[in-house]
This record gives C-alpha cells, sequence and structure tokens, in this order.
C-alpha cells in the first residue's frame, strides 16, 4: 500500500473548506415512510440555507426512505452483550491476528500515522477491523437515503441532522455520490465514518487532490486525525482509567465497543 509522508501530503480537511456545519432544523420528522417526500421538501429549504449546493439537493430528492435502517436503528443488541459475548460475536481473536498481520507488512504507514497523530497503530487497526473488517464489507445502503430517512425519523432527529448535512456537501464536493453505499446509519468508507464527520476530519493522505474514504490511505489517515482531534494525548495510555480511553468513547458510544477496541487496540500493539 502506499502511502505519501502525511507531513508533506496535501493532507487537507474539508473543514478548511467549510467551518462549521449550521444547525438544521426541518419542521417536521415522521415515524412512517408517508411523510418522508414532503418532509424532503421541507429539509431541501433547510440544506440550502445550510450551503448545500445544487449536486447535494439533487441526491436529496433521490433518497428514499430506508427501511432496513429503520429496522437496523431499532434493534441493535449487539451493544447490549457482555464483552466476552461481544468480543466473540465480533470476532475479535481474528481482528487481533489480522491486525498483527497487517501492521507487519506496513510499518511504515502507520509509524507515519502515529508520528503525524500520536495514535498507534493498534488502535487504528482494531477500529478497521471491527468496522468493516478490514474493508471486507463497508456495506450495502445508501448513505444518502439512510442518513436523510435517520434525521426524517422522530427518534434522533436532531443528532442525524449535521451528518445529513453533512452527506449532501459531501456529494457537492465530489467525496460521495447520490448512489455510494455504506452502512445500515449511512457510515461510510474503511471505518464507518458519519457524514458530518467525514467532511469535518477528512484527510488526503495520499495527496491525490480528493478525500476518499474508499481509499484505505485516506481513510486511516482520517480516523487518527479524528481521534487526535477529539483529545488523544501521545503516548498515553488507552485502556479504562488512562487518558485516551475517554478519546475512543468519542468514536462509538457503546462501552463493550470501547472496551472491545482498548483490548484489541493493545494486543495487535503487542
Amino acid at each position: 500500500m502506499s502511502f505519501r509522508s502525511i507531513t508533506q501530503s496535501l493532507a487537507f480537511s474539508f473543514a478548511t473548506a467549510l467551518c462549521a456545519i449550521p444547525a438544521a432544523h426541518a419542521t417536521s420528522c415522521g415515524n412512517t415512510a408517508s411523510g418522508f417526500e414532503a418532509w424532503k421538501g421541507e429539509f431541501a429549504a433547510e440544506a440550502k440555507r445550510a450551503g448545500v449546493g445544487e449536486r447535494g439537493l439533487q441526491a436529496l430528492a433521490q433518497a428514499r426512505y430506508a427501511s432496513a435502517t429503520i429496522s437496523a436503528d431499532r434493534n441493535q443488541k449487539s451493544f447490549k452483550y457482555t464483552l466476552p459475548k461481544f468480543m466473540q460475536l465480533r470476532g475479535a481473536d481474528t481482528i487481533v491476528a489480522q491486525g498483527r498481520k497487517r501492521k507487519a507488512q506496513s510499518p511504515s504507514f502507520y509509524q507515519a500515522l502515529e508520528r503525524q497523530y500520536g495514535v498507534p497503530a493498534g488502535v487504528i487497526i482494531a477500529i478497521h477491523g471491527m468496522e468493516t473488517a478490514f474493508g471486507g464489507f463497508m456495506g450495502n445502503s445508501s448513505v444518502v437515503s439512510a442518513i436523510t430517512t435517520l434525521t426524517y425519523d422522530c427518534r434522533r432527529s436532531a443528532f442525524f441532522q449535521p451528518h445529513a448535512i453533512g452527506a449532501l456537501m459531501l456529494v457537492d464536493r465530489g467525496a460521495i455520490t447520490a448512489s455510494t453505499k455504506g452502512a445500515k446509519h449511512g457510515e461510510l468508507g474503511h471505518t464507518q465514518f458519519l457524514p458530518g464527520n467525514a467532511l469535518k476530519y477528512g484527510v488526503d493522505a495520499n495527496g491525490d487532490g480528493r478525500v476518499d474514504f474508499y481509499n484505505q490511505t485516506d481513510a486511516l489517515a482520517s480516523t487518527a486525525n479524528f481521534l487526535r482531534a477529539k483529545g488523544w494525548q501521545p503516548g498515553k495510555g488507552y485502556q479504562e482509567g488512562q487518558p485516551n480511553f475517554a478519546v475512543i468513547k468519542q468514536w462509538n458510544a457503546a462501552t463493550v465497543y470501547q472496551q472491545a477496541i482498548a483490548i484489541m487496540g493493545a494486543r495487535i500493539d503487542g
């Protein structure tokens, strides 16, 4: 895998072009598909005021109510398991074994990441393995449809609004398209960024002039950039009770997920 020196690459974030995503407050929400088309018209006005351009608005117009996303959002049972059960179900031993091989095969890449962002290889590799089996499966749901459906849905509308705006802005900037596939909650790429976070923390690590979350180099550098921006302290520990464990919480709110990443990361780092 090629990797230009991160410190010498363009290494830009979409955040340099956009300081903040203005808050969007669509005037309605709904718990069935029946009101989705009308809501899209309302949300289009909000998106336009937030700075979304024509391509993003066209992607919103093409979005379809994602019933599978709503079903997944109501049925997240795995985070309720005990830590041993969760790690067994998520294949922790396999992630660790493959992660060690990946680290050994590309040591300079992970060393460059740690020099730039201070995040050890084990943490980045564990997240990569946990999220998509190292890029083996990055989702089969429309990112735009999923994230706009969750914004329309009354359950967590406010949380997903900036990510819906972010997804449409990513379309504007050519980072994704209206048909780009991701996870059920609209997460995208190798490490499953929510779109608003992708917009803010994305890094062009391979220096090709664009941020591509389906390119492993960009995706892993962006993940490290996210963690550093959220307060990662280089050289400090990341197990429970140590300073950087709180930063892992910024990646995923489920305690069992945080614990698993910390344990697998330590095992990969040896």
